[in-house]
């Protein structure tokens, strides 16, 4: 009886997830079966307002979707600062709603994080995927591997040119002050 329910509830978990996915930017024109498969191995996290998701310039090669709430984006404007001893506070790049993603760059390059990652409202869920399963579900659908990383392609660069004008905006008030 016992598995019986935990069946379900893995079934009920797998079947929400699958439509949190269906809404994500970079799942577009992905099939439902695939959708189902990638739902598989997702896992769901909650966090609190103000709760760290990930740090900036730390390891890490998940892949993270917003199911329900906001995720503040957030650099530290120090690390490139040449004033030693001078305290920055983080500034927020971006706020990321449901189904959007962020945690790319890591899954492209396993490099350190480029930016902070926070809760921006209580109660906000995400779904986590590490790398490797993605890469090793990838490659074993490559038609899944292309239009995902078409996807993710894409993604990154609307993201890369919403930077691209925030510097710009820093930099032309930082030569009107």
């Amino acid at each position: 009886m016992l598995d019986f329910h935990m069946n379900q509830r893995c079934f009920a978990n797998m079947t929400g997830y699958t439509n949190i996915l269906k809404q994500a930017d970079i799942f577009y024109q992905i099939t439902e079966n695939q959708l189902e498969q990638v739902a598989g191995f997702c896992r769901e996290n909650t966090y609190q307002l103000g709760e760290v998701i990930f740090v900036e310039g730390t390891s890490d090669d998940e892949l993270y979707v917003i199911a329900q709430g906001e995720v503040d984006i957030q650099v530290n404007p120090g690390l490139v600062s040449d004033e030693p001893g001078h305290t920055y506070l983080p500034v927020t790049i971006a706020t990321l709603r449901r189904g959007q993603s962020f945690g790319e760059i890591a899954l492209v390059d396993r490099g350190l994080r480029s930016a902070s990652a926070l809760a921006a409202q209580n109660s906000t869920r995400l779904l986590v995927m590490q790398r490797e399963k993605v890469i090793e579900y990838c490659q074993a659908n490559p038609q899944f591997g292309f239009r995902l990383m078409h996807n993710l392609a894409a993604d990154l660069a609307l993201k890369m040119r919403n930077a691209d004008l925030l510097i710009r905006n820093q930099l032309l008030n930082r030569q009107n002050n």
